[in-house]
């Protein structure tokens, strides 16, 4: 079998379980002939399908998520690790980003809760020479993945990644204040129904924030006072149908807020005042 009868029947098979197999399929036997997939694409259809894809494929009709598989994802025009430890960063979470560029200083310090893969803050970071930040998680499992792209991007010397609960007492006590917060805190309802991908893939403490998916956000907002310098702004991103709860919530702890929206027009974030 050739790589592109391979990739054809494996784009068929993956049809029931992804609605980009085709992509999917391509990016695979990509990854086992270690080129890139425009490479493949020019150069390598007719040549002999390898040993090793049709694991990956298996792995994919699980409903493996493919960034997993690969060990990386595409976010604002960089490569970021990920693994099962941390949330794929979404294209959706481009549009808070834009809005934190928008309203970030020229140089200050940038707070990033929640951090992840670390891909929020670090686009801010590589996006505006002039900042540092701080990137803070809960989960041991996410912060060597931030520092590792961290590192992989030059900015290990503008970012510090720290262990921190903003649910436990003193969390932020050394850590000073900030010209720019961003959170990508979890937001989902514990009732929600997930995709399989995200269901059984991503860690559920990155996912969840009980019955309403308000819980974090009433953790996080009423503790921005002692974190945003005077002048600076918070940028938080919100489920779609979140804007006018953590709206009330801003607006109970002395904030303003303005409604940041989605390519698609939905509610993606709030900035905070």
């Amino acid at each position: 079998m050739t790589v592109a009868e391979a990739i054809r029947d494996a784009a068929q098979r993956l049809s029931h379980t992804s609605d980009t197999a085709r992509l999917d399929a391509e990016l695979l036997m990509a990854r086992v002939l270690g080129t890139g997939r425009s490479e493949m694409l020019l150069r390598s259809m007719a040549d002999p399908a390898p040993a090793g894809f049709a694991e990956l494929v298996d792995r994919r009709a699980a409903h493996e998520p493919i960034a997993y598989i690969l060990g990386q994802a595409e976010f604002y025009g960089r490569s970021f690790l990920v693994n099962p430890g941390v949330l794929i960063p979404r294209g959706d979470s481009e549009s808070v980003v834009e809005a934190a560029l928008a309203h970030a200083p020229g140089a200050g310090r940038v707070l990033d809760l929640g951090t992840g893969s670390g891909a929020l803050l670090l686009t801010i970071l590589a996006e505006r020479p002039g900042l540092t930040g701080v990137g803070i998680d809960a989960s041991l499992a996410a912060l060597p993945v931030a520092a590792a792209n961290a590192a992989r991007l030059g900015l290990a010397e503008r970012a510090r990644m720290l262990r921190g609960d903003w649910r436990q007492s003193g969390w932020a006590d050394d850590i000073g204040r900030f010209e720019l917060v961003i959170a990508n805190p979890p937001y989902v309802e514990t009732s929600a129904e997930l995709d399989p991908d995200v269901r059984d893939f991503e860690p559920t403490s990155a996912l969840f924030s009980g019955e309403e998916g308000l819980d974090d956000y009433r953790a996080i907002i009423p503790q921005l006072g002692k974190l945003i310098s005077p002048g600076g702004v918070a940028v938080l991103e919100i489920g779609r149908d979140q804007g006018d709860s953590v709206a009330q919530i801003a607006h109970d702890s002395g904030f303003s807020t303005t409604l940041v929206r989605d390519l698609a027009h939905r509610p993606r974030g709030l900035i905070l005042r």
